[in-house]
This record gives C-alpha cells, sequence and structure tokens, in this order.
C-alpha cells in the first residue's frame, strides 16, 4: 500500500494505492522477498542517517541536499576522480553561473518548453534572471567566445554544474529525486566525420568511470527519430547510425527505442544494475540539432565557409546526487577503501595507549590514508562494534603488546582478523585495496 497524489498533483486529494505481486515458484517468491528486505536494509536515506553522509533540512528546504563531512569526503573523491578520467579523454573543464538572464533561456528553448520544471524568476536591475536548469546554454558561450576553425574540432567542454530544476514535493526521494544536483555533464562540439570516433570516446570513458565505482552490468538503449523533430533527416540518420556503429564496435547489446528520441537528436541511455539486480538511469549520450541551430553555431570548414557543428551532450553518472544515492544501496553502506570516507579506525585499549594511536593515525595520515581514532572512555568492544555498524574497512586495535612491537591488531570489516601487523604493513595493506579499488 502506498500513497499518491491524484494526478501527481499535490494540492489534489490523496489516494491509496494498492500493489499485488504473484510468482510461478516458491522459490522466486522468497527471492523477491529476499531483495525487498535488502532493499530496505540498503535504503539510501536510512544508511545517510546512520553513516551520517547526508540529510534534508526543512528549514533549507524540501529536494535540497546538506552534505555532511563524511558524504562530503566521498563526493570529493568522486570529482576528483571524475576531473582526471575527463583530462585524460581530453576535456577541457569549464565553471558557469548558477542563474542567467531570461533572453538565454528563451534562445535556447527551456522558456517555451520547460518553463514549469524552472524556479521562479528573479528580477534584478530591470532584467530577469533564472537558475538554470541546464548547463548546455553557458557551454555554447564558451564555444561561441572564439571564431571556431574545422582544425579546432572536436572541442570538449565539460562541468560539475550545479542546477536546478523544480520537481513537485510529491515525487521527491532522498537523493534520487531533487531539486537542486550537480550533474557531471559535458559538450561535444565537432565535425560530421568525427561523430562516431567522438560517440566511441564517450562510450570508453563511461565504462571506465562506471567500472571504476563497481558497475559492470548495464543496459542499453538507442532512442531514434520521434513523429515531431527538428534538424535535417539526413543529420539524424547519420547521427543514428554514429551511435548504433559506436555500441557495436564496443560490443554493448542494445535496444531500439523506436520513436524514443528527444524532439532535438536521437541518443543512448544507458542504465546500470545493482547488487540487488535494481536498474538505474544513469548515462545519456543525447544529440541536439536544436541548440546548435538556435544559438547558431559555426566553424569555418576547410572550404572557407561556415558550417554547422554536430553538438553532443553526455553525462555519464547523471547526477552526483543521485550517483552517490545509488552507490550506498549498491555497496549497502559497506564502500571499497578506496572510496570509504574512513579507512581505518584506530582504537586504544586504555587511555595510556592513546598517544600511541595518534601516532600510528599520523603515521597512516601522512601516507595518505583517511584514519579516526577513536578515543572515548568506552571498551574495546563497544569501540570495534561502533566501527563496524559505521562500516570502517579496517580496525586497528592497540594496547601494551602493539606498542612495544611498534604493530597494530588489524581487523577487517568482514570480522576477519590480521593479527598484530607492523604499522609499514598496515600502510602497504591499505594501499594495496585503494590501488585494486576493491
Amino acid at each position: 500500500i502506498a500513497g499518491a497524489y491524484w494526478r501527481g498533483d499535490e494540492h489534489r486529494p490523496m489516494l491509496q494505492r494498492i500493489y499485488g505481486t504473484a510468482f510461478p515458484t516458491r522459490a522466486e517468491l522468497d527471492d523477491h522477498l529476499h531483495r525487498l528486505e535488502e532493499a530496505q536494509k540498503r535504503d539510501h536515506r536510512k544508511l545517510g542517517r546512520e553513516l551520517d553522509l547526508f540529510s534534508v533540512s526543512e528549514e533549507v528546504g524540501p529536494g535540497l541536499i546538506l552534505w555532511h563531512p563524511k558524504g562530503s569526503r566521498m563526493r570529493v573523491l568522486i570529482e576528483e576522480f571524475w576531473r582526471k578520467a575527463h583530462y585524460d579523454a581530453g576535456y577541457e573543464l569549464v565553471y558557469s553561473p548558477h542563474v542567467g538572464r531570461s533572453k538565454l533561456w528563451e534562445i535556447s528553448g527551456h522558456l517555451g518548453f520547460y518553463a514549469e520544471n524552472m524556479f521562479a524568476p528573479m528580477e534584478i536591475e530591470n532584467h530577469t534572471y533564472y537558475a538554470k536548469p541546464m548547463n548546455c546554454p553557458f557551454h555554447i558561450q564558451v564555444y561561441k567566445s572564439h571564431l571556431r576553425s574545422y582544425r579546432d574540432l572536436p572541442i570538449r567542454l565539460g562541468e560539475l554544474g550545479t542546477v536546478y530544476r523544480f520537481e513537485k514535493a510529491g515525487v521527491l526521494h532522498g537523493l534520487l529525486r531533487v531539486r537542486g544536483f550537480t550533474q557531471d555533464d559535458a559538450h561535444i562540439f565537432c565535425r560530421p566525420d568525427q561523430v562516431e570516433e567522438e560517440i566511441v570516446g564517450v562510450i570508453d570513458l563511461t565504462k571506465y568511470i562506471l567500472e571504476s565505482f563497481g558497475f559492470s552490468d548495464y543496459e542499453v538503449y538507442l532512442a531514434t527519430r520521434p513523429e515531431k523533430y527538428v534538424g535535417d533527416p539526413a543529420d539524424w540518420e547519420h547521427a543514428t547510425r554514429a551511435l548504433e556503429r559506436a555500441c557495436q564496435s564496443r560490443g554493448l547489446a542494445y535496444e531500439i527505442d523506436e520513436g524514443g528520441g528527444a524532439f532535438y537528436g536521437p541518443k543512448i541511455d544507458l542504465k546500470i544494475r545493482d547488487a540487488l539486480g535494481r536498474a538505474w538511469q544513469c548515462t545519456t549520450v543525447q544529440f541536439d540539432f536544436n541548440m546548435s541551430a538556435r544559438f547558431g553555431l559555426t566553424f569555418i570548414g576547410e572550404d572557407g565557409k561556415e558550417h554547422q557543428p554536430y553538438m553532443v551532450h553526455r553525462a555519464l553518472l547523471g547526477s552526483l546526487e543521485r550517483f552517490f544515492g545509488v552507490l550506498i544501496e549498491h555497496y549497502g553502506g559497506a564502500f571499497p577503501v578506496w572510496l570509504a570516507p574512513v579507512q581505518a579506525t584506530v582504537i586504544p585499549i586504555a587511555d595510556r595507549h592513546l598517544p600511541y594511536a595518534e601516532e600510528v593515525a599520523g603515521q597512516l595520515r601522512a601516507a595518505g590514508f583517511r584514519v579516526h581514532v577513536d578515543g572515548r572512555r568506552e571498551k574495546m568492544g563497544y569501540k570495534i562494534r561502533e566501527a563496524q555498524l559505521q562500516k570502517v574497512p579496517y580496525m586497528l586495535v592497540v594496547g601494551d603488546q602493539e606498542v612495544a612491537a611498534s604493530a597494530a591488531a588489524v581487523r577487517k570489516r568482514s570480522g576477519e582478523n590480521l593479527g598484530a601487523t607492523p604499522v609499514a604493513d598496515v600502510a602497504a595493506l591499505l594501499q594495496a585495496d585503494v590501488a585494486a579499488r576493491n
């Protein structure tokens, strides 16, 4: 049983929705019930509170996320990984404002087609401004800031850009459906003869990033031209064939979503499957024949004449908030060592062992690891239990014997005891896990 507003409008009456499920065999039913139980345990909203990763405040507003220190540490790790991967792939990263004048959104078409999903306008110095729902028009302005030659292309502009979309209160859901979020946006401006190679590059980068975070099971959908569209049919055909060939060249099985493309271009949607087999929409690779024409984008061709570049919009993680929510549920909060906000907790058995615990933590921090010292006056068993509940990968217990041996008794999150281990070997153990992204 669930509640639902009539026609999705929170101002209308609340209805009760009743779901029923049937399975051919008892085994399939048991498997389904197990997945439901696991899904409840892994709910990112529950784990977000328990692990102190993020919160939502009524004083701030619904759908607006507050990242806590541990969640912020993980976000920084995700962003740093993303930036390095993009620089290595030949992207240039940019920053853009959070607001723009109404004229920009009129040209882009957002005010005509998307106004109901935008926040209310702001009047400033006789001009109307809107919080940006997308980053595309800003990247276009960067492209237009110079006269471009065919030799300059492709130009790949990327940004971790925060956008704002007015979602109805009834559909907001933790990190998965919010009103303010950061997209891993990029726009590729290229010549027609470069399209296929660029799409292959996007697919390769997508697979590298998603697999690095533990996602290797995908569903791929190729959405083609709808009945109502803008642009030249020949361009649509060229772009669609490029998407197909790129998928085929990388061995990606895909389904055709006939007529499912946006009015401005064909696209690839990639859904990842988590540890429970649930599909999550993350990656989109989208051609856009609309904005390129609306903003009058050109480059000077080899013939000395102006030509319109192809514009490819792509978001690989989708949004940091949504991706983080999926990560939490995929791992059940037990993140791999390289991503864990705290990689090791040092637990002194008694107060007299606290200075040595701080010394061990200092050595590991100097080696680049994220280490916490639990100096509370609590029993050792309680501290170990707390570290396990916080899903810390390694617990390092130190007492008289460890102080004398310049070591730490290593215990894994799984409960496995590795015994007394020299601090240098603990660092090597952590480094091996980080390097392997275990």
